[in-house]
């Protein structure tokens, strides 16, 4: 790298310190070009240029959602642990795609320490967090809260977008109205109309008396739409009137009636993409994501982890006669810490229930856990190994990426930080071929 260049990315970082705090800038390869003053007290270790971002951020984690936002080029918003004196810090890590005509020639990604002030606990409408990146989320449902705009909410199963729903309307002037939910996967096609807009008095066999539906009766109030991108393409058309006139007509009339819902939809899909494969209406997700929110899961904010277990077994001690928990042993704390929780908080919620049913005592050990969360899902992996245990957790690591890259060698080859050759290579020494699908 000639003289010149080299003084202009110093520039450049440090005006990125002086505007944006720790950052680091990547090229499209992922490899750091510059970083400011403060990255590498912060980190806990020099970052040598040249070196790929994700074997500096994710470390040997087998959880890499930074590394995945990056090679898909979107934004995310992480919060990871790094060492710290005798503990450690939980750091916020952002990254931002840097764009030219569409096509990402690089990242962005700034760092915050989250430190003391912002570790304590805090809960609003039924969501307990300790995670900065939760407290932001909240920070705008309380700003939209007031407007009518409708609201998508993308987040993975489990992760509680229904509290995030439930939040708006409790924060909004429609909370002494009603609040409706409906799960437009749960019902069969043939059933979801009847269940939003009401039908007439056999309007339909079965149909012996009138009902008013899910819009009606939330009328005044707000409406949840959960897995909206379930609903049928003729499903869709329908409720597109119904956002543009604020009528319904139940199934067996003609007559609209009147409705005054905010709505507040979820999914766990990219709506953008379900439009660009033909199985969702352009028009129809204008209407409904005015105002898109993204709920972090909650491999994204360990921070939560420990209290929302609390809070379960909080809740479990107040039922039970059975058994009262006192503490959670360390030994379970870092199994649950470590998991990647793909169930979310609903999974975590399953795992303490079941741990306080078999287990005996005032103490949660880890030997209450289910065996899949204390094995981390390692035995099936294992059985494929050589024995040399060096290898387990290397190879661990590319069943991991292969899974979340859906087989893709090159999106899982640059979660990994290492280039596609070296990926089959390693494939190859530990017998992996056959996790490529």
């Amino acid at each position: 790298m000639s003289a010149k260049k080299n003084e202009a990315l110093r520039l450049l970082a440090s005006a990125l310190g002086q505007t944006a705090g720790p950052a680091l800038l990547l090229d499209a390869e992922l490899r750091i070009m510059a970083g400011t003053p403060g990255v590498e007290e912060l980190m806990g270790g020099a970052l040598p240029l040249g070196v790929r971002a994700p074997q500096i951020i994710c470390g040997e984690s087998t959880k890499r959602p930074i590394a995945e936002a990056l090679v898909r080029g979107e934004s995310a918003s992480v919060e990871i642990s790094r060492p710290y004196q005798d503990g450690e810090r939980i750091i916020l890590v952002r990254t931002l795609p840097l764009k030219e005509e569409g096509v990402v020639k690089g990242h962005l990604l700034l760092l915050t320490p989250l430190g003391e002030a912002v570790s304590g606990v805090t809960e609003s409408h039924g969501i307990l967090t300790a995670s900065e990146t939760m407290r932001s989320l909240l920070r705008k449902v309380k700003k939209v809260a007031m407007s009518d705009a409708s609201i998508l909410v993308r987040g993975e199963t489990g992760s509680g977008k229904e509290l995030i729903a439930r939040a708006v309307h409790e924060l909004s002037e429609r909370r002494n109205k009603p609040f409706a939910a409906i799960n437009c996967a749960a019902l069969p096609a043939q059933l979801i109309e009847s269940e939003l807009f009401g039908h007439e008095k056999g309007a339909f066999t079965g149909a012996i008396r009138e009902t008013l539906g899910t819009f009606r009766r939330a009328d005044g109030g707000t409406l949840f739409l959960d897995e909206v991108a379930e609903l049928p393409l003729e499903i869709q058309a329908k409720l597109l009137r119904v956002t543009q006139d604020k009528t319904v007509i139940p199934v067996g009339s003609s007559q609209p009636i009147s409705v005054d819902v905010r709505l507040v939809s979820a999914t766990h899909r990219s709506l953008r993409k379900e439009v660009s494969e033909g199985r969702f209406r352009a028009d129809l997700m204008y209407r409904l994501r005015v105002i898109p929110l993204f709920l972090p899961s909650l491999r994204e904010r360990p921070l939560d982890i420990e209290p929302l277990a609390q809070k379960f077994i909080d809740r479990l001690n107040e039922k039970s006669t059975n058994r009262s928990i006192e503490r959670i042993a360390p030994g379970a704390l870092k199994t649950l810490r470590h998991h990647a929780w793909p169930g979310n908080v609903r999974e975590l919620q399953n795992v303490i229930e079941y741990a306080f049913l078999l287990g005996d005592g005032p103490v949660l050990n880890e030997g209450d856990l289910p065996a899949e969360i204390r094995t981390v899902d390692q035995k099936p992996i294992e059985e494929s190994l050589p024995n040399d245990p060096a290898l387990s957790k290397d190879a661990q690591r590319i069943v991991h990426a292969l899974e979340r890259a859906g087989g893709n060698r090159n999106r899982a080859a640059g979660s990994l930080g290492i280039s596609r050759s070296t990926l089959w290579r390693k494939m190859r020494e530990f017998n992996l071929e056959s996790s490529d699908s």
